[in-house]
């Protein structure tokens, strides 16, 4: 590089008398390079002094080589302590000159600038910790191990973490030692060790002498800095966190970096930190946290009050850097724990990465961007101007000018209101984000919303004195959009049971206080979907998916499904074994998402009862799609890889015909093919058949276990050969014999209905061909069968028997409701050996086989998407028999417009009409075919 040529600024000379000298000394270096000099003189006295030292390495042109750290501090690791300390000090002169002029003289960017500083900085820790640990170790009082620089590591936090070092910074490291690099007998005496290296490892960074200092160095953002030694284990420092880390270290590790000494080991112990930094859920409670913080600083430092910019912190004072930190760290914490792309250390990497994935508006993430670099950029000349740690602006008015000199400003108080204005910009942006506003008064309310409202103090939602003070600001907000629906009293109602039923308060009130169209969501919710509103108790955590940007975006389909939800299992670290937990847990949080979602827009009339339904069994798909290969992974790594062809899982009922509720449990049945083997190979081998039973034991877990995240689905695997008697998994030769020698002709109808979910094992895919051809096979060999109607007749007869339709508005079970339409389509199917699964699809294929009349069939089929929309709708509503004044009138409003009925009158009298024709049409078709099939 041409440093002279790349010259684009040039500061001016406030003091000219010692901008002539430097003038003068340089006349011999090129002329653009000599006015850098005499302008940066004559504002610095301290760059001046620079000069002076380095001049000879000035004339040699040093500056033409960007690479300063590295030429500068080549060959280090060979000196002594002495030596070391020597020879870092002359490379932090060299690298602060040249870093300065770079800046100054617009050659340099501003991340160059600090990514040399910082480059500098993980050079000097790095070369003083790996010396004196060396040094411990020949003197014999560190304990033998192969791990690197001892297993010492440290940390670069704030701005040297994120590679954003100021002019003038000192430098905080957190020091750790990784224990495992030493036997348990040695922990001690390797400890004392360690914590010698680390404090002559600070002092070779810090301690003045004539040749000057490296770095400032601060140990104290170490867990408990007040009682702790200045390197702590990675064990000791992992539980510290897990039980007492506040928000403000959570903060502090998005920057974190390791950066010196056993460096592998720094990025293990960051990556077995990661659940602490990064929630799983949306984690709006963190801006109240961050503004806490914001207040105390400003306290504890007196910045508050009016803005001035002579003497103003530029650092910490009103519209200043932390303030843009503060604000993108905390978006960060809040969105982070779902988004890794939000993972950026730097702040205007943070602001663009909010903003790419729609966190934040690209203009404002561009503006603030904007503001970070011009106040890094008068931080960094506040420093040059005697390399003093400070942020505060000069309050003298000659002082004030010589920094907007170096900043190219000849005229200071323009150049100062324009400041001022930046900095009350920058204030108005953020202080929205983080301040609350003013509570506003609650609605007119009755006595008997009055009385429910009291009670709410009770809750444990509303325990703490937080989640109350949080709450006390949203409820206002909450109570009129209520007063404002069609049925305030019943979504207050429903509101009251959606609140008793939360385990805490905080992080959902400090979602709503941030969101307020999630508000509307609630009380829509509450006022029309009691269902809905249980569900959202149980996992209030979905309503973080409503702010993704997704949430009403197109169904990505069964396909999309798949792909989202392994994602999200490969965020989660499924694939290593004891991550297994960890697999589950992403599992439901992302299916509850989803199926919240679903609710929503069949809620919302954006989907109706069809495409809901389907959207179901597309959930259910691919969570037994993607659970089924995680479960056998597992399995596998105690019992080997599963013996033969694998197994495959059978969706049946519902689940098979592609149609679920916002309540159905999932009918499997489990086949696989052991192809001959006897045995599974691996660490506990196990028999072939008690393999696959285990295997399918553990997928039923995976998918119906109650964890803390709540549970999948429930499963029946009533439907497997023999039913509850019978083994939980089947053997594809076992199954076949079955089939074809002893199942019920209900088993057979059952079959038309089955449809490979999901698969696991080497050759899966062949085994899951094979099973569809033998349902072929079964349903063509079995379907023509003189029994098929008759035994139907007699089935459907013990059903009506065994089971009275439950109420007035029942549409499943019972003559000429949904199960009752299902079988016979079922038996169209079976006897004319088709492979559609579906209800409609196997009505149709009945008169395809000339089983029945084309307007029996469309009769039918009509009825039945009337009772599915029912049913399904209603299931949306409440998880118990339909009542019309349980679920109020919002949800009797839904019912109607998913019907197409007028009134409840209507819509009972349709019910009743169209469930007595279809229980004709029915009869009249069972016996006259059982009569002529006898």
């Amino acid at each position: 590089m041409d440093f002279d040529a790349a010259i684009t600024r040039l500061p001016l000379p406030h003091d000219p008398d010692r901008a002539a000298r430097v003038r003068a000394d340089f006349a011999d270096l090129p002329s653009r390079l000599t006015d850098l000099l005499a302008g940066v003189a004559g504002c610095s006295p301290y760059l001046t002094g620079l000069m002076g030292k380095e001049a000879g390495w000035l004339r040699g042109r040093a500056l033409d080589h960007d690479d300063v750290v590295a030429r500068e501090t080549r060959d280090f690791e060979s000196l002594d302590a002495d030596d070391l300390g020597i020879g870092l000090r002359r490379a932090k002169r060299r690298v602060a000159l040249q870093a300065a002029l770079a800046d100054l003289g617009g050659v340099w960017s501003l991340e160059q600038v600090t990514g040399a500083l910082s480059d500098l900085a993980d050079r000097a820790t790095d070369l003083a910790l790996r010396l004196h640990v060396a040094h411990e170790a020949r003197r014999g009082k560190l304990p033998a191990t192969t791990a690197d620089a001892g297993g010492l590591f440290a940390l670069a936090m704030g701005k040297g973490g994120a590679r954003e070092l100021n002019y003038s910074s000192d430098i905080d490291l957190i020091v750790f030692y990784d224990e495992d690099a030493y036997a348990e007998a040695d922990q001690h005496e390797a400890r004392a060790a360690l914590i010698r290296a680390t404090k002559k490892m600070a002092a070779t960074l810090s301690d003045v002498t004539e040749h000057g200092y490296v770095f400032r160095t601060d140990l104290r953002l170490r867990p408990d800095a007040a009682v702790t030694p200045v390197c702590i284990s990675t064990a000791a420092a992992l539980a510290y966190y897990e039980a007492e880390g506040r928000t403000w270290e959570r903060a502090a590790f998005i920057k974190a970096r390791a950066a010196a000494g056993d460096i592998v080991a720094g990025e293990r112990f960051l990556a077995e930190l990661r659940p602490f930094v990064w929630r799983k859920h949306l984690d709006f409670a963190a801006i109240q946290d961050a503004h806490d913080m914001r207040l105390r600083i400003r306290d504890h430092k007196g910045l508050g009050g009016r803005l001035e910019v002579p003497g103003h912190n530029i650092k910490l004072g009103r519209g200043g850097i932390r303030e843009i930190e503060f604000f993108t760290q905390t978006r960060q914490l809040i969105a982070g724990g779902r988004d890794p792309q939000l993972r950026c250390r730097d702040t205007v990497g943070g602001l663009a990465a909010l903003a790419r994935q729609g966190w934040l508006p690209h203009e404002v993430a561009d503006e603030l961007a904007d503001h970070y670099r011009s106040h890094r950029d008068i931080e960094h000349r506040i420093q040059m101007v005697n390399d003093a740690q400070t942020h505060s602006l000069p309050k003298e008015p000659e002082a004030l000018a010589a920094i907007a000199a170096m900043m190219g400003e000849a005229d200071a108080d323009a150049w100062s209101a324009a400041l001022k204005a930046r900095l009350e910009r920058v204030h108005e942006m953020t202080e929205t984000f983080f301040a609350p506003g003013e509570t506003a008064d609650r609605p007119e309310l009755s006595d008997e919303a009055t009385a429910i409202i009291a009670r709410w103090q009770g809750y444990a939602a509303l325990r703490s004195a937080r989640s109350r003070q949080i709450f006390k600001r949203v409820e206002p907000e909450l109570l009129s959009r209520m007063a404002r629906t069609g049925h305030p009293d019943e979504a207050l109602q429903r509101f009251d049971s959606f609140l008793a039923g939360l385990p805490a308060g905080v992080q959902l009130f400090s979602l709503f206080e941030a969101n307020p169209q999630l508000i509307e969501l609630i009380v829509d919710i509450c006022g029309t979907a009691p269902g809905l509103a249980a569900y959202l108790a149980r996992h209030p955590a979905v309503l973080d998916a409503v702010l993704g940007g997704s949430f009403f975006a197109p169904w990505p389909g069964a396909p999309g499904l798949r792909d989202s939800l392994s994602a999200a299992l490969a965020t989660a670290g499924s694939g290593p074994a004891g991550s297994y937990e960890g697999a589950l847990d992403a599992a439901r949080r992302w299916a509850h998402e989803w199926h919240f979602r679903i609710g929503v827009h069949h809620l919302r009339g954006l989907i109706d009862a069809d495409e809901a339904g389907t959207q179901y069994a597309d959930l259910a798909d691919a969570c037994l799609a993607a659970l089924f290969p995680v479960t056998a992974a597992d399995f596998a790594h105690r019992h080997g890889p599963p013996p033969g062809r694998g197994a495959v899982v059978l969706g049946m009922g519902s689940l098979g015909a592609r149609l679920l509720n916002a309540g159905s449990d999932l009918d499997l049945i489990v086949i696989y093919d052991a192809a001959g083997d006897e045995a599974s190979e691996g660490p506990r081998p196990l028999a072939t058949r008690p393999y696959y039973a285990r295997l399918t034991q553990a997928m039923i877990t995976a998918v119906s276990a109650l964890t803390a995240e709540g549970r999948l689905y429930e499963v029946d695997m009533r439907l497997r050969p023999s039913g509850r008697q019978g083994p939980v998994a089947t053997s594809v030769q076992g199954f076949e014999n079955y089939q074809m020698t002893e199942a019920w002709t209900w088993e057979h109808l059952a079959l038309s209905r089955a449809r490979i979910v999901a698969r696991a094992g080497a050759d899966a895919e062949q085994l899951a061909d094979q099973v569809e051809a033998l349902r072929l096979s079964v349903m063509r060999g079995c379907g023509g069968a003189a029994r098929v109607m008759p035994d139907l007749a007699e089935m459907r007869a013990r059903i009506f028997a065994a089971k009275a339709p439950d109420g007035q508005w029942e549409a499943k079970v019972g003559p000429g409701r949904l199960q009752d339409i299902e079988l016979l389509a079922q038996s169209c199917a079976l006897r004319g050996g088709d492979p559609a699964r579906p209800t409609l699809a196997q009505l149709r294929a009945g008169v395809r086989s000339g089983l029945l009349a084309r307007e029996t069939a469309d009769r039918l089929a009509s009825i039945w998407r009337f009772l599915w929309r029912l049913h399904a709708s209603g299931r949306l509503l409440t998880d118990r028999p339909l009542d019309m004044a349980e679920i109020g009138l919002g949800g009797q409003e839904f019912l109607l417009r998913e019907t197409g009925a007028e009134t409840l009158s209507g819509l009972a009298e349709a019910l009743e009409s169209r469930v007595a024709e279809a229980a004709r049409i029915i009869g009249d078709e069972l016996p006259a075919r059982a009569a002529a099939e006898g």
